[in-house]
């Protein structure tokens, strides 16, 4: 069985002020921010010399993007072989929200766990953050 789940790759949120709350978790927590959130760096354990990536974002009250989910919040995890791993949650009857994108910085793919909590999977390029973020990020 191949690995799935390889970390936490982001926290997303809802908020009546996304910029302000920004502004506040900058100020008063030290997150290094722009109009995105925070991005954390942190080593592979099983590559220390290879950097990853977690983002940090605050979304508004009125978002559709957590949708179909009535949580205020979402989690993205960081995977290894999504288009392998759909097969397998297909397979297993797993709600499946939308088809596999992909971007320069990963492919992502979102899924509803039992209870209805939308669950965004990330099978990420982090070199593009690495070369990106000029080390502007939140270690």
């Amino acid at each position: 069985m191949s690995k799935k789940v390889t970390g936490i790759g982001g926290i997303f949120f809802k908020c009546d002020e996304p910029d302000k709350m920004r502004e506040w978790y900058g100020k008063h927590l030290g997150l290094v921010t722009n109009e995105y959130g925070s991005l954390f760096e942190f080593r592979n354990t099983h590559n220390p010399d290879k950097i990853n990536y977690l983002q940090w974002s605050t979304f508004s009250k009125d978002t559709k993007y957590l949708e179909p989910s009535k949580k205020e919040f979402m989690i993205n995890y960081r995977v290894e072989n999504l288009v392998e791993l759909e097969k397998e949650l297909r397979a297993s009857g797993v709600t499946i929200c939308d088809e596999i994108e992909e971007y320069e910085y990963g492919k992502f793919l979102h899924i509803l766990d039992p209870e209805g909590n939308k669950i965004e999977l990330w099978e990420p390029v982090d070199a593009v953050f690495t070369k990106d973020s000029e080390g502007k990020t939140t270690c």
